[in-house]
């Protein structure tokens, strides 16, 4: 086992790490910027460095600082956490150069599965069921429209090196095809600095189901379940949930053996989520994408499972085979997770920085976890993503759960900023999510309109 760990992240997932390091009697380190200093996760660890100002590529994102900081304080492994850098490849590169283990995949795996085109080409060797689509890039809208009119509308370009919602489009006719070709490039560019995408045929409605997965360093794999991902906002997940009521046990003997075919498809160590799209009306999934990093959604399966995702990590990284077997996880109850963010639903989400000046996080009984960075007097920065915690709860079915949410978000009171509460406990109490009858359409289609009309 490693005697220090380095965290490259902030907020409520390297409070997560630090935590789950301390229960196993590892050292942490934390990076921060000048914007976070009075951060938690500062506060926590056992040593925090300095790694550059407030903007993110000089900071959270700046490889050489980030790596300076974990020789500098003997760190023997660096958690990426989600986010920044934990999906950057160049990053565990520079990591293996440096003789400090990433806990994550290796850069190979992470190319081969962060490029969505070779990611699909590999499922598909493997038996794992694909959208059909564009075979390699494309590059040019005249391409574009040749492979559209082959597969037909409605159909979705994404960019091959994306993630986080960014370049994607939704195109329902061959009129949309060119100006939406073009704007998802540019942003892909942008973003990534990769401007080829890549073609499929839109299954939507559908619900997005991912399967967790862990594999290690000896070839064993897992599963731990699946999640319903389903409720989203601009490609941007919103709640999640696991099991999902839409998956019965036929379908999820299926959909969770393919994710490990996935993942052994790959010879993938550590943890991973296989995500993929599922059509209710055929019962048909075909694999969407693989994040290769642990999920913002984990502690649902964590509840469902009693797995601890993070430790296990941990200790894959330091040449540990699994804790548990297949055979061994049980899958008990319900879970739910709520995002929160200090946003301001009304004003089209708008992120909403600032000082904290109450705070009541919900506590007590079985069943209830809040992941936070928060804390009374603490000021929320402009520069980072808006979340600021997650509530998690477990019940022993869904209607427990879900009143259990209920209860919970009613308790969580923040003063300072204007947060997403409100708008979380009309979507948890909505009779549609409360049947479970939701899909990847519903949250902005049918739930934010009426909503918007009534904030």
């Amino acid at each position: 086992m490693f005697t220090k760990i380095l965290i490259a992240n902030r907020g409520e997932i390297a409070v997560r790490i630090i935590r789950a390091a301390r229960e196993l009697g590892v050292l942490t380190v934390a990076i921060y910027s000048t914007a976070d200093k009075d951060a938690l996760h500062v506060k926590l660890a056992d040593e925090a460095v300095c790694v550059g100002p407030a903007k993110s590529a000089d900071s959270y994102l700046n490889m050489n600082n980030i790596l300076e900081a974990a020789v500098a304080t003997g760190a023997e492994a660096i958690h990426p956490g989600f986010g920044f850098l934990s999906e950057n490849s160049k990053f565990v590169q520079l990591c293996e150069e440096t003789h400090i283990k990433f806990i994550g995949p290796s850069a190979q795996v992470m190319d081969e599965m962060g490029d969505k085109i070779n990611a699909r080409a590999r499922m598909k060797a493997a038996g794992v069921p694909i959208t059909p689509g564009s075979d390699g890039e494309v590059h040019t809208t005249d391409e574009a429209l040749t492979i559209a009119r082959e597969i037909g509308f409605p159909l979705m370009l994404k960019a091959s090196a994306g993630g986080g919602g960014k370049g994607i489009r939704k195109v329902t006719s061959e009129e949309e095809l060119v100006p939406a070709f073009e704007a998802a490039q540019r942003e892909a560019e942008a973003a990534f600095g990769n401007g080829a995408m890549f073609i499929e045929r839109m299954i939507y409605p559908a619900r997005h189901i991912e399967v967790q997965v862990l594999g290690d360093s000896q070839g064993h794999v897992i599963h731990l379940g699946e999640r319903d991902c389903s409720l989203q906002r601009n490609n941007q997940k919103v709640l999640e949930e696991s099991p999902s009521v839409a998956v019965g046990p036929s379908l999820r003997e299926k959909i969770t053996s393919a994710a490990v075919d996935a993942a052994k498809a790959v010879g993938y160590e550590n943890a991973g989520t296989i995500e993929f799209l599922l059509d209710e009306a055929t019962g048909n999934f075909y694999f969407m994408e693989m994040n290769t990093r642990v999920q913002v959604e984990h502690p649902v399966t964590e509840f469902v499972s009693g797995v601890d995702i993070v430790k296990e990590q941990i200790k894959i990284a330091a040449g540990e085979p699994l804790s548990v077997t297949q055979d061994a996880i049980h899958f008990t109850g319900h879970a739910i997770e709520c995002r929160i963010n200090a946003e301001n639903p009304a004003f089209n989400f708008a992120p909403q920085p600032g000082t904290i000046k109450e705070l009541y996080l919900p506590s007590g009984g079985v069943g209830l976890r809040v992941d936070s960075a928060m804390y009374t007097g603490y000021t929320i920065p402009p520069y980072y993503d808006s979340m600021i915690a997650k509530v998690i709860v477990h019940g022993e079915n869904r209607f427990e759960a879900l009143m259990k949410m209920q209860r919970a978000l009613m308790e969580f009171d923040v003063e300072g900023v204007t947060t997403n509460i409100d708008f979380q406990m009309d979507l948890i109490a909505d009779p549609a999510v409360v049947a479970g009858d939701y899909n990847t359409a519903f949250l902005g289609e049918k739930f934010l309109p009426h909503w918007t009309k009534n904030a």
